[in-house]
């Protein structure tokens, strides 16, 4: 029974998406013949290049070396021959490199028994690096490399509470979902892992109320490595999994229960799982859970897919497209990133892909209204802006009012007043453009 569920104070919204497909089990996709391996996957410069076109490599090699801080290693998901180094333009116009590897010989870890490596007594500076020489990043976002994320609590002098984040407000999340049913025991093992590796004196897995059968197996299968854990219940209102809501919602609950909670270390439960497979097994992130749906899919799967599967190829898998799709993207409609190619590649980062027949699909909210200038647009948003008059500052040129409005550079980028607006105005994009466009320029 759940005796207290914490929430942001304000703004939010519920949302559903029947085009979201179930949250039963997953699907393997099928393995590509052609690989795209992109060389940046994460939030730092692009990795180099460690092949030329006409070399062999085996599933798990290293291709691609990080170059510093925030910068992460590139490894083959699948065993062939690299047909060359590739490059396109993404959605954002910034130039994409990538390592082409036509699929030929045998794969060394899939469908083979894995060996498992302890790690209770290795030292924290050993694990780190082994999460760092396997690539591991967190799997949505920027990507950042849990490597330098760790490197940032190495010196914090206050308490550090690793917090799980099983926080499924976007139904476009039904990836870690899944992931969380399949691989329970990895996350489980994956988080204290990397409690080893920083301090970490708790353990909290912040679950969204709604979703009792996540609570119940994370109870249910015990933690037996010494660490305090509790589980947190919390709204199920988007956009509770940004980091600032599920702050604001932990530091209500750190005063409710008398706790000293410290730095917050935050990792989802896919990041947790390519923890564990790179220090457990010795594996680098080769495969991931993609939410695969839509109005214009025939048959919306959550898929295990491998790193450098082309996107076409996923949609083929959920039985191609059964209408003229508007947009394709990756992502969640919130945040999604328009895919400009359907050779565009799954990457590290890619929690869901999504094509629909119109610009939200079948999303619907209890918001949505028909009128034009309603303000519902300033009652959803959790930071209290005004996005209307921000967004008509921006319009008529003014982009230095726009900064003082409200305090436009505290928005987030979290959508919710786009997706409430009836005239679908891009109200979150625009202001977050002009934010980037003052402070980089």
């Amino acid at each position: 029974m759940i005796k207290k569920v914490y929430s942001f104070p304000r703004g939010g919204i519920k949302v559903h998406d029947p085009s979201v497909p179930q949250r039963t089990s997953s699907v393997t996709a099928f393995l590509p013949s052609l690989s795209v391996i992109p060389l940046i996957q994460h939030s730092g410069a692009q990795a180099l290049p460690l092949v030329s076109a006409g070399d062999i490599v085996r599933e798990g090699m290293l291709i691609g070396r990080s170059r510093g801080a925030y910068s992460a290693n590139i490894h083959a998901t699948v065993p062939g021959r690299v047909i060359r180094i590739a490059s396109w333009k993404s959605s954002g116009n910034q130039i994409q490199e990538g390592i082409l590897i036509r699929m030929k010989g045998s794969f060394e870890k899939l469908g083979k028994k894995e060996e498992t490596f302890s790690w209770e007594g290795m030292l924290s500076y050993d694990i780190q690096r082994c999460i760092a020489e396997y690539g591991v990043v967190e799997m949505e976002g920027t990507g950042c490399p849990v490597s330098d994320i760790i490197s940032s609590f190495r010196n914090t002098p206050e308490p550090i509470t690793l917090v799980v984040r099983c926080v499924f407000d976007d139904p476009w999340l039904a990836s870690d979902y899944v992931l969380c049913k399949e691989r329970t025991m990895e996350v489980l093992e994956g988080a204290a892992i990397a409690a080893r590796t920083s301090r970490v004196s708790r353990i909290i897995f912040a679950v969204s109320h709604k979703d009792k059968e996540i609570s119940e197996i994370f109870i249910n299968a015990g933690f037996k490595w010494g660490i305090p854990v509790s589980v947190v219940h919390v709204s199920s209102r988007y956009p509770q999994h940004n980091r600032r809501e599920l702050e604001l919602v932990l530091r209500n609950y750190q005063k409710k229960e008398g706790l000293d909670l410290g730095s917050l270390f935050i990792l989802g439960p896919a990041t947790l799982a390519a923890v564990y497979d790179a220090v457990k097994l010795r594996k680098p992130v080769l495969e991931r859970y993609v939410t695969v749906g839509g109005t214009a899919l025939n048959n919306p799967q959550v898929m295990k897919v491998r790193i450098g599967t082309r996107i076409g190829e996923l949609i083929n898998d959920c039985g191609g497209f059964k209408g003229t799709p508007k947009m394709i993207a990756t992502g969640s409609p919130f945040l999604g990133r328009p895919v400009i190619d359907l050779d565009e590649p799954v990457i590290k980062t890619t929690f869901a892909v999504y094509a629909n027949m119109d610009r939200y699909g079948e999303i619907s909210s209890e918001f949505k209204s028909s009128c034009i200038g309603c303000g519902e647009c300033r009652y959803v948003c959790p930071v209290g802006l005004d996005p209307e008059e921000i967004y008509k500052a921006i319009q008529v040129k003014r982009k230095n009012k726009a900064q003082e409005l409200s305090g436009a550079k505290d928005c987030h980028g979290c959508g919710c007043c786009e997706l409430v607006c009836p005239s679908a105005l891009p109200l979150s994009t625009e202001i977050i453009a002009s934010v980037r466009e003052k402070f980089n320029g």
